[in-house]
């Protein structure tokens, strides 16, 4: 009996506990929804969106935006967080950080040095994304209200994962995905790119965002090639597409194949890609391997769809289509860039070891000639319900 009234003594105990703490951290705290980070003449300037949770929660509503935008200057990362304390009333809580931008400027500089900083910081989680704000500063970026999602922050990590899945032409990076891939050898890191558009003049003002369409906004089109830590340029939309068929990280993409005068949506429903390095008169010979299961969309020609020899035209066009998009990013690589953010040089090392020591050390002039063979082999999986029997 003494023994089962301690119990319940510790367990009530511990709830009032936890009740007490939480109630008392909500007091004092700011929570942070995204950071950004650019680089100046004397060090570093870092903006962070702070949540107005009594907008967001509040029945009543102030008129003010749910989130504020708190920005300073200072020589290192580590001092500028400190000095933002200057105008925020409470102390800034990053544990629910969703996204932290880098600049352009700063991201071509390199980002290193800030990375080490966030990997040391024990109040971070590390499922936040990372990302690069393409033409402008982090804090330009911050600044800009969104509509459709309260908080920019989050608006910015659910589009990113949005479009990596139904457009292929993006890539959700994480701290620790990006830090892996600057330290493996034979790899190179991708951050997305995130752009502005519209009237710089309304970024900041809650009306841009009451109209139907808004003056200004912010997108996701690109992904940014980096060599180490250092932005080198910028993937197209199809070149995007094709890197990310080579990452196996295709999913629920429409691909557009030529129809005589009109074109044929097709629905990627899954791909699987296979990379695998071979050897040839001692070199090595990388083969990308890619399965596709396509459903088709929209049909804008006339076409007899139940004629297996049109079929199998539209699954070869959709074959030649995919190849070209990948094709065309591996070349645009290996001679712009020379950045292997495609893992080759991290392949031919479990694959081909004593090829990769004799490599390895000159990879970046090895990579600009490596021999890539791109196979595709797709498969159209259903044609719908309508049937065009009339058409050729």
């Amino acid at each position: 009996m003494k023994k089962i009234f301690l119990l319940c003594l510790l367990s009530l105990i511990t709830i009032l506990l936890t009740g007490c703490w939480s109630n008392s951290e909500l007091n004092e705290i700011a929570i942070a929804s995204a950071i950004g980070i650019d680089k100046t003449d004397n060090g570093y300037q870092v903006s962070v969106q702070i949540i107005n949770p009594g907008e967001l929660a509040g029945e009543r509503k102030s008129g003010r935006s749910e989130v504020s935008l708190i920005t300073k200057e200072g020589k290192t990362i580590f001092e500028t967080l400190r000095k933002l304390s200057m105008d925020a009333p409470r102390k800034i809580y990053v544990a629910h950080i969703r996204t932290i931008i880098f600049g352009e400027d700063m991201a071509k500089e390199g980002i290193g040095k800030a990375l080490d900083f966030l990997t040391r910081d024990h109040d971070m989680r590390s499922d936040f994304l990372i990302a690069i704000a393409k033409g402008s500063t982090a804090k330009e970026l911050l600044n800009i209200q969104s509509p459709m999602e309260i908080v920019p922050g989050e608006k910015i990590n659910k589009t990113i994962k949005n479009t990596e899945k139904s457009l292929g032409i993006t890539k959700a990076v994480t701290i620790d995905g990006l830090i892996t891939d600057i330290h493996k050898i034979g790899k190179e890191p991708v951050l997305t790119g995130i752009h502005f558009y519209g009237d710089p003049k309304t970024s900041g003002d809650l009306t841009s965002v009451q109209s139907i369409i808004p003056k200004s906004g912010i997108t996701v089109d690109s992904i940014g090639v980096l060599k180490t830590d250092k932005l080198l340029g910028w993937l197209n939309e199809e070149e995007s597409i094709g890197f990310n068929y080579t990452q196996d990280n295709i999913s629920n993409l429409i691909i557009n194949v030529p129809c005589k005068d009109a074109e044929i949506s097709i629905e990627t429903i899954n791909s699987t890609t296979n990379l695998k390095a071979l050897a040839r008169n001692g070199k090595p010979v990388i083969q990308v391997d890619i399965f596709t299961n396509g459903v088709l969309g929209d049909v804008e020609c006339n076409m007899n769809l139940s004629s297996k020899k049109n079929l199998d035209k539209i699954t070869d066009d959709y074959e030649k289509v995919i190849k070209e998009k990948v094709e065309n990013v591996i070349i645009n690589m290996q001679e712009t860039y020379q950045s292997d953010i495609f893992g080759f040089g991290e392949v031919i090392h479990q694959n081909q070891p004593k090829i990769w020591k004799e490599v390895k050390g000159n990879w970046q002039k090895e990579f600009a000639d490596l021999d890539v063979k791109v196979t595709v082999k797709a498969n159209i999986r259903r044609i719908g319900a309508i049937l065009d029997d009339e058409g050729e």
